[in-house]
């Protein structure tokens, strides 16, 4: 029996045992009600309204502490002693690279060309908003991180939602929590196999066989998926090895690189198109509030803009929290700011960087698709808009995306590693077997699909979304109380009153298990 054959039945077989339940999952995580002609998932509207609500409670923090996050980020309030294992900088990449994707390149093609340019506006709005939600659950997974023996530190919803209600609840906060807490470890896990490392494979390697002669190419052979899932496993399971320090060295470098290079195609278009950037903005207002061809008008512009940015960033989903909560920090909400930044360069501008290429070179496959023509590929799109300047661009592509996916399967292996040691304890034995399976399911990724179980892993992530919130609601006061105690340490700071006795007077403990 052939290596296709044999990963064709296994798609097949896997399909059909999970797609009626993956077909329900998303019926009714996905629920949508009908507004103004089109449709609103709830699960949208949820995210939003918590990027409000935050946005309102901490005053508008994304704008007012703007630049505070990026002196943070700088390391101009780094304190020398201070519990974690990576600095402001390496959290911040290690989180991007996890939402920073195929999403930016793809899902952005597609948002435009169905809600119109004005979604691009939304989009922006949405990033703006869900700002502030990162802030309260990177704060939160901060402040009630564990810290082991070893130096390592574990964080996120698995840890702060337990502790937290505890600590304003008691016993039956306490009880609630750890039922959510195993709740989002398992969500965190599910996702993270498929969605967030065999998804990422599987992309990565038919963008590079479709630029080294498709199927017929040296790598369109089922050896060559092989090959190619056989090496980006062993890549991935190497950094995996060195824990967080390995993948935020890693990413870190990965996350400039990759953003540079997408970044700097996208101003090639733009200023070959110079002259046409007024008018592409003016048409991405004009059709925000009054788009031509949108079913639901200004409001399905809206709804999916703020849909393909709520997928995009993750705010409020409990992911990021995880990578931030290893940060070399005393003061939790300084890392909250820092996180704040997330959402804006995923959002505000790499999406937005797409979503303006493509309306600016207007390309064939984007103009038959906003005229009802059948539907196209996203990447194609936004290929198709390099390629209208730059014909080499989707080798340039190829690149990008690689780096998109390994810095993605990276970020999403060291989430489901503190997922996993959660359910199944810390013991060598445990993430052992936690890293081959893992990297088991990245050599997968080359050879097979598997679709429904990658649509079941978008319905349990945002299942998690669900609990979360809730969790961020009855803490934000405790975000509350953090961030002025971080500000009251700038203004000390600033004035040169602040010592490093005095801060290690006014720590608590930091919380140390085995």
């Amino acid at each position: 029996m052939s290596l296709d054959s044999i990963t064709t039945s296994v798609d097949q077989a896997v399909s059909g045992f999970f797609e009626p339940i993956a077909k329900w999952l998303g019926e009714v995580v996905f629920y949508s009600v009908p507004v103004g002609g089109t449709q609103l998932p709830l699960i949208v509207a949820w995210l939003v309204v918590a990027g409000v609500v935050f946005t309102a409670w901490f005053g508008g923090v994304q704008v007012r502490k703007f630049k505070l996050a990026v002196n943070v980020v700088r390391g101009k309030y780094d304190e020398k002693g201070s519990t974690g294992e990576v600095n402001h900088f390496q959290a911040l990449t290690a989180a991007v690279s996890g939402t920073v994707g195929l999403g930016n390149i793809a899902g952005v093609a597609v948002a435009v060309s169905i809600g119109g340019p004005g979604a691009t506006f939304w989009m922006i709005l949405c990033g703006l908003l869900g700002m502030a939600t990162k802030f309260v659950e990177v704060t939160l997974g901060v402040k009630y991180r564990e810290v082991h023996a070893d130096g390592t530190v574990s964080g996120g919803p698995m840890h702060y939602l337990p502790k937290g209600l505890a600590d304003r609840f008691g016993a039956r906060g306490k009880t609630l929590g750890k039922v959510l807490a195993v709740l989002a470890s398992a969500f965190v896990l599910f996702f993270g196999l498929f969605g967030g490392n065999l998804f990422q494979v599987n992309q990565s390697y038919a963008q590079l066989v479709s630029v080294t002669g498709g199927e017929s190419g040296m790598l369109g052979s089922s050896a060559g998926a092989l090959f190619f899932g056989v090496l980006i496993a062993a890549l991935v399971g190497i950094v995996l090895l060195g824990g967080i320090r390995s993948i935020a060295s890693v990413t870190s470098k990965l996350v400039p690189a990759m953003a540079g290079i997408y970044i700097a195609a996208c101003l090639v278009v733009i200023l070959v198109n110079v002259t046409a950037v007024p008018a592409a903005i003016s048409t991405i207002i004009e059709g925000a509030f009054n788009p031509q061809g949108v079913a639901g008008g200004v409001l399905g512009a809206l709804i999916i803009g703020f849909k393909r940015a709520a997928f995009s960033n993750e705010a409020g989903l409990g992911s990021a929290p995880i990578a931030h909560s290893a940060v070399k920090t005393k003061h939790p909400a300084s890392e909250g700011l820092v996180a704040l930044l997330e959402p804006f360069i995923d959002t505000v501008i790499i999406c937005t960087m797409t979503a303006l290429t493509i309306v600016i070179a207007n390309p064939a496959s984007y103009v038959e698709l906003r005229n009802g023509g059948e539907s196209i590929g996203g990447v194609t799109i936004t290929s198709d808009a390099f390629a209208t300047v730059l014909p080499w661009f989707p080798y340039i592509l190829t690149i990008a995306v690689m780096l998109f996916a390994i810095s993605t399967v990276l970020t999403w292996g060291y989430y489901c590693m503190k997922a996993w040691t959660h359910l199944f304890g810390r013991s060598k034995a445990s993430e052992v077997t936690f890293k081959v399976m893992y990297t088991l399911v990245a050599v997968a990724g080359s050879l097979l699909t598997l679709q429904t179980l990658i649509d079941m892993a978008d319905a349990v992530l945002f299942m998690l979304a669900v609990i979360n919130i809730i969790g961020l609601y009855l803490l934000a006061p405790v975000v509350k109380r953090e961030l002025n105690n971080f500000l009251d340490f700038v203004r000390r700071r600033d004035a040169g009153l602040e010592t490093e006795a005095d801060d290690d007077e006014d720590q608590e403990p930091v919380k140390t298990t085995v």
